[in-house]
């Protein structure tokens, strides 16, 4: 087992809150879009998480009236052009990876989102335990409307034991946004708050997790994953 309190992350913001880890992306000018550094730093740490001693469950939190814009248009989507399948694959793959590191991580997982919340912010927010959200909040899984699958990073497998056969095949195809009312309604959030109780309402209940049966909620979250980490396109 490993001490995560001293870690000190370039790409994101890390915060201990007693036995919850606070993540935040950190470009708040930009809706925080992820580029190849920050998926690769979040999915190393995820992975690093399933063997802390001191991190007792996760809080996923927005930044600057946003959660995530997904990949960031110059830094991430400009090169993915010029890659040849190889790369493509390797891109794909390391994406998968931090999907399956979120699950694998045995600590569950609370998104926090305000504002915007698409594509590979969706699947964030898609891929942790439980979601609240601002009345504000807007998730879309734009990847049809950028010409990719949307099967991408699992959302297949796992957006439908979310909301559904058919709501998910909606969001999916369309790419449309679905606001905080209607993911309440669905099921996709569990919670919806005022922006300003958000984060602390996040971090209240991820602390009353960490204090709780901790290797009990490792299994359970193993248990509810279990037949997402198995099915096919779940991650590539």
């Amino acid at each position: 087992m490993k001490s995560m309190a001293g870690l000190t992350p370039e790409h994101f913001i890390w915060e201990m809150r007693g036995g919850v880890a606070v993540i935040r992306l950190n470009r708040p000018e930009r809706k925080n879009p992820l580029t190849f550094e920050s998926y690769t730093e979040l999915r190393d740490t995820f992975r690093d998480l399933a063997y802390a001693s001191d991190v007792h469950a996760v809080v996923f939190t927005s930044n600057g009236e946003n959660f995530c814009s997904g990949g960031d248009v110059h830094e991430i989507i400009g090169p993915l052009v010029g890659k040849d399948m190889k790369g493509l694959l390797e891109f794909t793959r390391m994406t998968g990876d931090l999907v399956k590191a979120m699950l694998n991580c045995g600590k569950p997982i609370i998104a926090a989102v305000d504002g915007i919340c698409v594509g590979a912010g969706a699947i964030i927010a898609m891929s942790s335990d439980i979601r609240f959200a601002t009345p504000r909040a807007s998730t879309a899984f734009l990847f049809t409307r950028v010409g990719l699958a949307g099967c991408d990073m699992g959302a297949c497998a796992m957006l439908p034991r979310i909301i559904g056969q058919g709501r998910a095949a909606d969001l999916l195809y369309s790419g449309r946004s679905m606001n905080a009312e209607e993911g309440l309604l669905w099921g996709f959030y569990n919670r919806v708050v005022e922006p300003e109780a958000l984060e602390e309402d996040a971090i209240a209940y991820a602390t009353r997790l960490a204090n709780g049966p901790t290797f009990a909620h490792s299994i359970t979250k193993t248990q509810l994953n279990q037949g997402v980490i198995h099915e096919p396109g779940a991650g590539h």
